[in-house]
């Protein structure tokens, strides 16, 4: 049975390898601002270091009553506790990756077309998916094609009432529109460390999701 979500917070904020500071050092400033939903983004790091660090991001949002995600790898969610794991289209098969997590952590699933959609929600094993790209974005390589507000819209209903994230270069000023597709919230990574001041671009991205009505 899926994780209730309901309660999980609009903004999903991914670190990610083309920072200055290191993923623990972006988790803790993340945390400081705010966030309480963090997905560890690792791309270039050797099994050593990966888990090393993953289990150095989970502690962190632990002891701050955080969510934490580990990207692409079942081993090192479980190997470093975290809350769950989010699978891209390319990291592995859902179901597979469900029973190895048991029931009780989260695990979410990249959309990128209306297959993908089609599976997500006739699997049964997802909690939420990350759908996108909303638009161009460098921090991501080997892009899915941008889809845009005309390529979401019509995926949504097909995930079966599943909970999606967007993501793929948002901006405060989409998230009305998001909002207004039905989408559960947002993915940002880039867009919340290209300001100085990172608590104020996090309040910015909370205050830009409308309230439902």
């Amino acid at each position: 049975m899926p994780a209730d979500l309901s309660a999980a917070p609009p903004l999903m904020c991914l670190t990610h390898d083309d920072l200055p500071v290191s993923h623990p050092a972006q988790t803790r400033a993340l945390l400081a601002a705010g966030a309480r939903w963090i997905q560890l983004r690792m791309k270039n790091a050797d099994h050593a270091t990966w888990l090393a660090t993953a289990r150095e991001v989970v502690a962190a949002c632990r002891a701050a009553g955080a969510v934490c995600i580990v990207n692409d790898s079942v081993e090192i969610a479980l190997a470093a506790d975290a809350h769950g794991v989010h699978l891209g289209k390319l990291d592995g098969d859902w179901s597979a990756a469900r029973a190895r997590l048991g029931p009780d952590r989260i695990l979410g699933g990249t959309v990128n077309d209306a297959d993908a959609a089609r599976r997500a929600a006739a699997c049964g094993v997802l909690d939420y998916v990350g759908i996108g790209p909303w638009r161009f974005t460098a921090t991501k390589k080997n892009l899915a094609p941008v889809l845009g507000p005309e390529g979401i819209a019509p995926l949504l209903p097909l995930l079966g009432g599943l909970p999606a994230w967007v993501i793929g270069g948002i901006r405060p000023d989409d998230l009305p529109a998001i909002r207004a597709l039905g989408a559960r919230g947002v993915a940002v990574s880039s867009a919340l460390f290209a300001a100085p001041d990172l608590p104020a671009r996090h309040a910015a991205f909370l205050a830009a999701w409308p309230a439902q009505s």
